[in-house]
């Protein structure tokens, strides 16, 4: 999945990455973004119904394409939090429709939601993009495709969550049950908001948990779309809660609350710390984290170099740069280096910046000021510490949040832009000589949530992919995203996987039964 025409989609056919694909959607099959949206879903969703804040306090989100507002959104505080969490433990008693509803009907139920989605699919997409800066196209295509395939993944699912039957010894029959934990908060990024949301959606849902999500302050619109087609699917009340809000009032509210079981958070290692003693100070929820990254990509010369070229490129670029696992450190092999960074710089100028409604845009604005900003002081210091910026480094456009593609080389393992996270579109390149080299400086990170290695070496792929400390390692590919393969991290990278089967873990509470078995009277 994941797999595609990033490029220019069908103009750029011979050169495109083949790490995120269309599918079944080519340029021209994709209809037009809807002109002048009309934003129709702006409070929070509560026990199904939309609703203000208990302050009637509300905040902008804002058009990361012209930094103007959208539109004004209600903002959870604490009372807001406290009437979700009341709603979803409700939802939740013994005996209410969600609780006795049939395994087989909560997979109707996803299925239902993904169609609706589908339905919506133009709307979400125009919404994601005005919202968020990332091209429709995309939108359309990599972020509605792959959350409609997640959902309808954890929906076949829904009743094969099963136990096991086990020969304990003695007259015992004993066995195990795969229970949901209970309420859920779900706090989600803005990089991948829709796509976020059935990450978090699925696995919980599928195994009869409920959900109090809190979305991103940055991009709230599409969630609360979604949250009129979780109505209309048909979930009880209170199953699904949706709450737009700002991480340290409504975020910390939900990581300490005492009536929450479990927190499932996507975003920075530094947020994912806090998160987690909230949840040990207060009533040791359960906790699962997918953090940040700075992922090798390791380029030997024995690989394709202009395949190469392109899914490094790929690698770091797509999304604006904004992507947890984005290589974004790229490890090149000496005798290539100089080839290498030469056609990675021409690829780079050569990325076309701009509206994101525009099919030709590669890349759109940045979310917002903060990260625009952010970024811009990650150049600056990486021409302080003595990298060499070989193009780019500065705004794309008069307004907005646009940065150019900006490539470094002479980068060094101990400077500033090799070792934290930038989240956006800046390059470093880094020379190696040896496999064992590149294996010790690739490791020699507290983080570890991906890595990648190209080369034609089979037997070379095998011991550098073991070897990298990594939760996925992609082999002469980049970004290759399925619902069934799971995705987390090592080390700060996070705790807990998310997709596939192992992504079902985190959400139910295994309980073992014993059960007397009375011996044949005489």
């Amino acid at each position: 999945m994941l797999r595609a025409v990033l490029g220019r989609l069908c103009s750029r056919a011979k050169q495109a990455p083949l790490g995120i694909q269309i599918g079944r959607f080519s340029a021209a099959a994709i209809p037009a973004p809807i002109q002048r949206p009309d934003v129709q879903y702006t409070q929070l969703f509560i026990n199904n119904e939309f609703q203000d804040a208990a302050s009637k306090k509300t905040f902008p989100t804002i058009n990361p394409s012209t930094g103007e507002v959208i539109c004004h959104v209600a903002e959870a505080d604490k009372a807001d939090v406290d009437k979700a969490v009341k709603a979803a433990r409700q939802a939740f008693k013994l005996g209410s429709p969600w609780r006795t509803m049939d395994a087989s009907q909560r997979g109707v139920l996803l299925h239902r939601l993904a169609d609706l989605i589908e339905r919506d699919r133009t709307t979400l997409a125009t919404l994601e993009t005005l919202d968020n800066g990332k091209p429709y196209a995309i939108s359309y295509t990599v972020d509605l495709d792959l959350a409609v395939k997640v959902l309808r993944y954890y929906a076949g699912w829904a009743d094969k969550c099963h136990g096991k039957t086990i020969p304990a010894d003695g007259d015992y029959f004993t066995y195990t049950r795969h229970e949901p934990v209970g309420v859920c908060a779900q706090i989600i990024p803005w990089n991948f908001p829709l796509l976020m949301l059935a990450w978090k959606f699925g696995p919980a849902l599928a195994t009869g948990n409920v959900v109090v999500m809190k979305v991103a302050e940055q991009t709230p619109l599409t969630a609360l779309h979604v949250a009129s087609l979780v109505k209309e699917a048909g979930f009880p009340p209170g199953v699904v809660n949706i709450i737009p809000g700002m991480g340290p009032t409504a975020g910390a509210a939900l990581a300490s609350h005492m009536d929450v079981d479990k927190v499932a958070f996507t975003g920075s290692t530094e947020v994912g710390r806090l998160i987690q003693q909230a949840a040990g100070q207060s009533n040791l929820k359960k906790v699962t984290l997918e953090l940040g990254g700075k992922s090798p990509n390791i380029i030997f010369s024995d690989a394709d170099l202009d395949y190469a070229v392109e899914q490094a490129h790929f690698a770091l670029f797509f999304n604006q740069g904004q992507c947890c696992c984005a290589g974004s450190r790229t490890y090149v092999q000496e005798d290539i280096y100089n080839k290498f960074v030469e056609k990675s710089v021409h690829r780079a100028k050569n990325r076309i910046v701009g509206n994101p409604f525009d099919f030709k845009t590669e890349q759109g604005p940045q979310v917002d000021e903060e990260q625009f900003k952010k970024i811009l002081g990650y150049i600056k210091t990486g021409k302080q510490e003595g990298a060499k910026l070989l193009c780019g480094g500065n705004p794309a456009a008069d307004r907005g949040y646009f940065i150019q593609p900006t490539v470094f080389g002479d980068v060094s393992d101990n400077m500033t832009i090799a070792t934290e996270e930038i989240f956006g579109p800046v390059m470093q390149i880094l020379k190696f000589k040896t496999i064992e080299d590149v294996i010790e400086r690739a490791n020699h990170s507290m983080y570890g949530l991906a890595a990648a290695v190209f080369t034609k070496d089979l037997d070379k792929a095998n011991y550098v992919s073991h070897s990298l400390q990594a939760g996925t390692v992609w082999v002469n590919c980049y970004d290759v995203f399925n619902a069934q393969a799971p995705f987390g991290g090592y080390k700060a990278s996070g705790i807990g996987r998310e997709l596939g089967e192992y992504g079902l873990e985190a959400y139910t509470e295994v309980k073992n039964v014993t059960i007397k078995v009375p011996k044949k009277n005489s």
